[in-house]
């Protein structure tokens, strides 16, 4: 399959996001927890690191890949606000400390990356040796956008995946947290905290959520190098936005009804794009539309039903 970046380019992103990474965790965010001014300052700093690096995207290969890359990014961070409403059922349903929040959400976006990486790279050979595989890809996000339409007011149920279960019957624990440790050694023996069995959760549900946003990715570039780094710039804001956006969640009512048309949007463009190929620019535009109006009609809309607050420990 095509794409704009060279080997040298490869290495040297994968090198910039290890060391984005390094930073983030040993010199910008050293305490355990995070306030709304910090969160909104690393939101808008991971946001602005997208925009520069789009910008040398423009200045290297034109606006149309520049394009490309802010669909996107756009398609992937609006994708990942549904992972944050996961991540409050995972840490209430598991009564997760705040203070140990961040250290699982570093650790957790750390495997995200890495499981984004080979969904990206099995997407890009699958497309590239078998052609039909993009009405799979297309029939599969319309099916998964009205899927979500339809149980958008169902609530998540973190306890029925299945690596949870397996889990929980297959890894020695105990029920109480020791402090931010995932292991803990009793007795000679090591033993599972919950805060491990809230990485695994956290890490499953990703792997769902990759599911989805790979192809639609996908659905807006077929470069390889365009998929990977919008994806993973989405992936590292994503912590930061999670503290920013935590308690205003309940009042995003209408955020999978914009998820889910957003995916049906892509899911169609897929598939009809050996007839039509919507131009980027026409995609971003209704890509932006459609999450503009879900948050305007959602921050308008009176109170509704907000998120049920579990505080069950972990079974042992």
């Amino acid at each position: 399959m095509e794409t704009v970046g060279s080997p040298f380019l490869w290495v040297g992103f994968t090198l910039l996001v290890l060391v984005l990474l390094a930073l983030d965790l040993g010199v910008l965010n050293r305490q355990n927890d995070m306030g709304p001014r910090q969160a909104l300052r690393m939101t808008l700093f991971w946001i602005s690191l997208a925009v520069l690096f789009n910008v040398v995207i423009y200045f290297l290969f034109g606006t149309e890949k520049a394009l490309e890359f802010t669909a996107g990014y756009l398609v992937e961070y609006s994708l990942s606000v549904d992972n944050i409403f996961v991540f409050l059922v995972v840490f209430s349903y598991f009564a997760v400390p705040h203070a140990h929040r961040r250290r699982v959400l570093f650790w957790g976006i750390l495997g995200a990356i890495t499981m984004r990486a080979a969904f990206i790279l099995a997407g890009a050979t699958l497309l590239k040796q078998f052609h039909w595989m993009i009405f799979v890809f297309g029939g599969f996000l319309i099916l998964t956008g009205v899927k979500l339409f339809l149980q958008r007011d169902e609530e998540p149920h973190p306890e029925r995946n299945i690596l949870f279960r397996l889990f929980q019957r297959f890894v020695p624990s105990v029920s109480e947290y020791h402090g931010g440790h995932f292991l803990v050694r009793i007795d000679g023996r090591r033993f599972a905290t919950p805060l491990l069995l809230v990485l695994v959760c956290i890490e499953a549900t990703d792997v769902v959520f990759a599911i989805d946003s790979v192809p639609a990715i996908f659905a807006i570039t077929r470069d390889p190098f365009i998929v990977y780094t919008s994806n993973i710039f989405a992936i590292l804001g994503l912590r930061a936005l999670y503290f920013l956006l935590a308690d205003l969640m309940e009042r995003l009512h209408y955020l999978k009804v914009g998820l889910s048309a957003v995916l049906v949007f892509v899911g169609v463009k897929m598939v009809l794009a050996d007839w039509y190929k919507v131009p980027v620019g026409a995609s971003l535009a209704i890509i932006a539309g459609i999450l503009a109006v879900t948050v305007i009609a959602s921050l308008r809309c009176s109170p509704g039903t907000t998120m049920t607050k579990r505080s069950n420990r972990p079974p042992t």
